[in-house]
């Protein structure tokens, strides 16, 4: 197969990374990855350890000279969010991901490019290999589940990972590293909903697309629209202007990303067709409105389908409606320590239906565990007042900042020596492994870096060539000082 990333430098980098765009390796799917990586490091000879769970744990020794410098762990995960543009024909279990390069960026062709953190693992495999680069003992830790609530991270067995510092490789700017996270959980509310027989004789599906979307730590801060908070808006205006019963609602992919799509599926008299027709393009100029610079694109798609035999009873279609309204989404607070840091956030995620049962699930996220406790209970309110029931998922740590950090200080200079620009040290609303880490390997000095990466988790993701370049040369200068 002739290679899309042939020529591009680092040579092993962008080879290692390629390599992992034709395995599929959704959250979840990650056997075949871990396999790969299982026999990739024994081919060369390198010590490695598979967990029940796929996390893989590769070790190599210190390089001649470098036996009494501290041992560090590479740390990045395997899986990664797969999104796609609605109208692609795409199947993220079977097809390798469509590689294109486009001046200083390696995109795709609709699809997420799963640099987050694909680019991790194939910096790791480089440094590994690698014959000629000075360094302490590595370990590479590469975990899964990361995107769907650290699943990996949670299952690690310590005695497998011993290091004095950990380099997580998750982080998605040049020029900054990250020393301080926000804890998260996910949040989910089920409502179960009655039927009844369908009092009218005419159906429309109603389509809510063409969001931006993106990921719901980065970007939440944004004002970017939320697909399913809209639905539950058309829910009330529609509610205001006629009589309608709703019977299938669905929003969403993934509970870490902005939702950027959502239908609504309702039945109406046909005497409020036209009512009903007007009322749809005010609403989608209305919603353009309010989102012409953050969310230009929204549109609003009406169908006629066939009509259903049963719909949700008024009560049912009432607690559904409430439970979108209510739920909150985007910022909750900001940081007053860190300007222009988000420290608590809610992402209205996903709404499913299933049989009987409407399904939303949120990610909660803040930097202050008060807070995200405080979020939580705002959300068993809301629960309990539409009667449905609300469990958690996933309850994942902050990374909190230590104000001592020697690795941090040798990346400062190091960087400052190699650019003449100042590294910058900063907290991100994301949530990082590190908070988990911090539990599973000890109170070690750890830091989080990586190259330029845009628009993950949404089909548009894009990673710098250039700033990949320069931040492996980093990286390989800081292990070489190590020592």
């Amino acid at each position: 197969m002739e290679r899309v990333l042939a020529g591009l430098a680092p040579e092993g980098v962008f080879r290692n990374f390629e390599a992992l765009t034709q395995i599929p390796r959704e959250s979840g799917n990650e056997a075949a990855v871990a396999a790969f990586l299982e026999q990739w490091a024994k081919d060369r000879g390198l010590a490695v350890v598979k967990e029940p769970s796929n996390n893989i744990i590769i070790t190599k020794p210190a390089t001649p000279g470098y036996e009494n410098a501290p041992t560090v762990i590479l740390q990045g995960h395997t899986d990664m969010v797969c999104v796609k543009l609605d109208e692609l024909t795409f199947d993220f279990a079977k097809e390798p991901i469509p590689l294109v390069v486009d001046g200083d960026y390696i995109k795709t062709k609709g699809t997420t490019l799963g640099a987050d953190n694909g680019i991790a693992v194939a910096m790791a495999m480089s440094v590994l290999e690698s014959s000629d680069l000075e360094h302490p003992k590595l370990v590479a830790l590469f975990t899964t589940a990361e995107e769907t609530g650290m699943d990996g991270v949670m299952s690690l067995d310590p005695d497998h990972v011993k290091g004095d510092i950990l380099i997580n490789l998750d982080s998605e700017e040049e020029g900054t590293v990250l020393a301080s996270c926000a804890g998260g959980v996910n949040n989910i509310v089920e409502v179960d909903v009655k039927w009844t027989a369908n009092p009218n004789e005419s159906a429309y599906q109603l389509v809510i697309s063409g969001l931006a979307g993106g990921h719901s730590g980065i970007e939440i801060g944004k004002n970017r629209a939320n697909a399913i908070k809209l639905a539950g808006r058309v829910l009330s205006i529609f509610n205001a202007h006629f009589p309608f019963a709703l019977y299938e609602i669905f929003g969403g992919e993934k509970m870490n990303a902005i939702a950027k799509r959502a239908t609504i599926k309702f039945t109406i008299s046909s005497d409020d067709r036209y009512l009903m027709e007007d009322l749809v393009e005010s609403i989608e100029a209305t919603f353009r409105n309010e989102y012409e610079v953050a969310d230009p694109g929204i549109t609003l798609t009406l169908t006629k389908v066939e009509n259903p035999e049963k719909v949700f009873d008024v009560a049912s279609a009432s607690a559904v409606e409430k439970l979108i309204r209510l739920t909150p989404f985007g910022v909750y607070t900001m940081s007053a320590g860190m300007p222009g840091l988000v420290e608590s956030s809610n992402n209205l995620g996903v709404l499913e239906q299933n049989g009987n049962i409407i399904k939303l699930t949120n990610a909660i996220r803040s930097s202050v565990k008060s807070k995200k406790q405080e979020l939580n209970e705002v959300m068993a309110l809301i629960a309990e007042a539409v009667k449905g029931y609300n469990y958690l998922v996933s309850d994942y740590p902050e990374w909190p900042f230590k104000v001592e950090s020697k690795i941090r200080d040798l990346m400062k200079a190091t960087y400052q020596e190699m650019t003449g620009n100042a590294l910058h040290v900063e907290a991100i609303h994301a949530g990082l492994e590190c908070g988990f880490l911090k539990e599973k390997v000890g109170d070690i000095d750890m830091v989080s870096l990586g190259p330029n990466m845009h628009d993950v988790h949404t089909p548009f993701e894009r990673l710098s060539i250039s700033s990949t370049a320069r931040t492996y040369a980093f990286l390989c200068e800081v292990l070489k000082r190590l020592k």
